[in-house]
């Protein structure tokens, strides 16, 4: 029936090219997310989708839908497609490539960026004089042969590398910028090395490479002479008040299209001049990123996907159907190993990166991704490497790009990487660490006011941190642009710096882009020793439970005191009630009721609520928990005690019968007040539902243990002989 339906598509050339592109993108969609979810880049999933749709698999299972779907009739037009979405990304990786990156760290990322292409070009030309007679035909010069297979042996992904940086935290870390530039480097020497072989291949003869050689030092100088100089005025009146019109756009096309088909003309391809017309474009002012934005969505999402489906068109697993294929497919993948992060990793080394450094550069200079699978297919079409060799660097490119985020975690693991963005100078050990998280503009004001609260007169003794975390985008120009020129720590926080000033709190910004949020701030939290992580709720968007996604995995996952503030208009703290049952998380929480009346003179009040079902005499033991938690300050509590079924309603019929109103309600998380951190039971959001004041709740982290301490009642909070148990 399937088939069918396909079948009556093919008599109209439109029709079948949509089900093409309905079938690629939402398979490409779809993959994407179980491939984000696990920390690898899209475009894993779109090369996946490529050999899915392709004859290794849809054609194998499904030959009929696969020959109904995918006809050689209209392959032609997914081709047109296919390399009109490379002309445009390749002018958007050329857009994104800024020199003024590679000057800021050129040195070191240059020896990185020359060992990872002169060594495995020079292993790729020689291993091309092993695999010529099997794997090429009579009609391909020797020569042409291995600079195709030393080229695509030597290329790094450096828009996929960005991702992949961006993914596992290290975008702004030492490693990754220099990695990150090599690749820039790396990228730029490839595609004029790329360039020399296409024209050699092209021609017969060095003598008849000649013209094609001078007429592309032609171009080079007519771009940098003649068309860069009225790129940067196009720049400026792209950057002004008019901001980037229609006729703007339609002249950068103009120039696009115009730089690609001389390349092509020349015989260097295409996709060299759309490279180089993104490199010289002006990056200086927005121009540049308001361009991506607008072209990177059409480019990415529709045509990108469309030539990965047509490499994986032109992918035959089947054809590696002897073992010494497989043997091969693992030799080229070994000599890519020793060629790229083994000499990358030297060349890291000996410029005076430690080991583990110089490893992790290694590993991500060896992501090749889609620019291997670009100069893969120029092979393919000019004929120089066959579809069985074109299959094995197709797995090669696929096993290298996947491999390494797992790898790079596993060498760089993501506590080295919190370390390395939150380094700054010692501060006193005893000094109270408090980390502010800010997600949302209007949960800043009652954050410090809690904050002035808490620190009191010791304020300038605390140490403060403003976590600000910016979620990832799908959009390779984010991590590049982000990557070249970042927004200060200052800049992203400053409408809270500025609120700090006034409350009198000195506050130090933390910002950074993070593909984990939860996992970072713990983190975060850990590398700097903070006492207590502080953040601001709000209501999940598609979670009925009041404490679940970030917040709720920051409650089971942070090695410290962590509160959840829910701000009810919260402008004074005067008055705080402090409910106790006798868990750990209700302690936690006595503790920051005792630091409030320490530092500010806070009136404090606690709320004992025992089961109906306990003896009097807990009521007593629960009196000496709380007189050793406060101290010589216990008698300046107010300790009521309530008797209930449900202690949650004891709260609320205090704050509802009480002669004064509270401002602050504090409270240990757990399910005998309607909180607790996972996702389960209805009445899970009742405290926060009900509470007419603020509320702050508190999850209590024991070092000894691992994770979040347990929740035990309040008759288990107290030794066996009915004596309280240790604070």
């Amino acid at each position: 029936m399937l088939t069918q339906i396909l079948q009556s598509l093919g008599h109209s050339p439109l029709l079948l090219f949509m089900a093409q592109a309905i079938v690629i993108i939402g398979l490409a969609r779809g993959l994407g997310l179980l491939v984000r979810y696990i920390g690898l880049p899209m475009v894993i999933s779109e090369i996946l989708t490529g050999i899915i749709l392709g004859p290794s698999l849809l054609g194998w299972l499904l030959p009929h839908v696969s020959a109904a779907l995918f006809p050689k009739s209209s392959l032609g037009l997914l081709q047109l497609f296919a390399q009109t979405g490379l002309v445009l990304f390749m002018f958007l990786v050329g857009l994104e490539l800024d020199t003024k990156m590679v000057k800021r760290h050129g040195r070191m990322s240059l020896w990185v960026s020359l060992a990872g292409i002169a060594v495995p070009f020079a292993i790729g030309g020689g291993t091309a004089s092993l695999l010529y007679e099997k794997l090429s035909s009579p009609d391909v010069r020797p020569l042409s042969f291995a600079l195709f297979l030393g080229t695509a042996l030597s290329i790094t992904a450096f828009p996929v590398l960005a991702r992949i940086l961006s993914a596992t935290g290290m975008l702004h870390s030492k490693v990754g910028t220099v990695a990150l530039t090599s690749a820039a480097i790396n990228d730029v020497l490839a595609w004029c090395l790329l360039a020399f072989v296409v024209a050699t291949a092209k021609s017969h003869g060095l003598a008849q490479s000649v013209l094609p050689t001078v007429l592309t030092l032609v171009y080079v100088a007519v771009m940098w002479f003649v068309v860069r100089p009225f790129l940067r005025r196009l720049g400026q009146r792209g950057s002004s008040r008019e901001g980037l019109s229609q006729n703007l756009v339609a002249v950068v096309f103009l120039l696009l299209f115009l730089s690609s088909f001389a390349t092509e003309l020349i015989g260097i391809h295409a996709l060299f001049g759309a490279f180089v017309f993104g490199v010289l474009l002006p990056k200086e002012s927005s121009f540049a990123t308001t361009l991506a934005d607008r072209l990177e969505d059409f480019a990415v999402v529709f045509l990108l996907p469309l030539f990965f489906a047509y490499s994986g068109l032109r992918t035959q697993v089947g054809l590696l159907n002897q073992a010494s294929m497989w043997g091969l497919f693992a030799t080229l993948l070994s000599l890519l190993l020793i060629g790229k992060f083994g000499t990358c990793s030297l060349a890291a080394r000996a410029s005076g990166m430690s080991w583990r450094e110089s490893a992790a550069v290694g590993v991500m200079m060896n992501t090749q991704g889609l620019m291997e699978l670009v100069v893969l297919n120029i092979g393919l079409d000019m004929g120089v490497i066959s579809p069985t060799m074109f299959t094995i660097m197709v797995l090669v490119a696929l096993v290298s790009t996947v491999s390494t985020a797992p790898l790079l975690r596993l060498i760089y693991p993501d506590r080295l990487v919190a370390a390395e963005s939150s380094a700054e100078p010692p501060s006193p050990l005893d000094a109270f660490c408090l980390l502010l998280c800010v997600s949302y503009p209007a949960t800043v004001p009652g954050m410090l006011k809690l904050t002035r609260a808490l620190l009191g007169q010791g304020a300038l003794r605390s140490r403060i941190y403003a976590l600000k975390l910016q979620r990832v985008t799908e959009r390779s120009s984010f991590y590049v642009a982000d990557a070249q020129a970042p927004h200060s720590e200052a800049d992203t926080l400053r409408p809270m710096i500025q609120l700090a000033e006034e409350a009198q709190l000195q506050v130090r910004p933390i910002s950074f882009v993070s593909h984990h949020l939860s996992r970072d701030i713990a983190n975060v939290s850990e590398v700097k020793g903070a006492n207590l992580v502080l953040l601001g709720w709000h209501r999940p968007l598609f979670s009925r439970a009041a404490l679940s996604g970030t917040v709720g995995e920051v409650l089971e996952d942070a090695r410290a005191d962590v509160g959840v503030l829910v701000d009810r208009g919260l402008s004074t703290i005067q008055r705080v009630l402090v409910p106790f049952h006798g868990t750990a998380h209700d302690r936690a929480a006595l503790r920051l009721a005792r630091r409030l009346m320490d530092q500010s003179s806070v009136s404090i009040a606690v709320l004992s609520v025992v089961d109906q079902s306990e003896p009097s005499s807990a009521n007593v033991a629960v009196h000496e928990v709380l007189q050793s938690l406060f101290g010589d300050s216990f008698d300046r509590v107010t300790v009521q005690v309530a008797t209930a079924s449900e202690p949650a309603e004891a709260v609320l019929s205090e704050l509802r019968s009480a002669p004064q109103p509270y401002d602050l309600v504090m409270v240990g998380v757990g399910r005998e007040w309607g909180l607790e951190a996972r996702q389960f039971g209805i009445q899970q959001e009742y405290l926060i539902r009900e509470c007419p004041t603020s509320l702050l709740i508190v999850r209590g982290y024991d070092p000894r243990v691992q994770g979040p301490r347990a929740e035990p009642s309040a008759q288990s909070a107290l030794s066996p002989n009915g004596q309280p148990s240790p604070a």
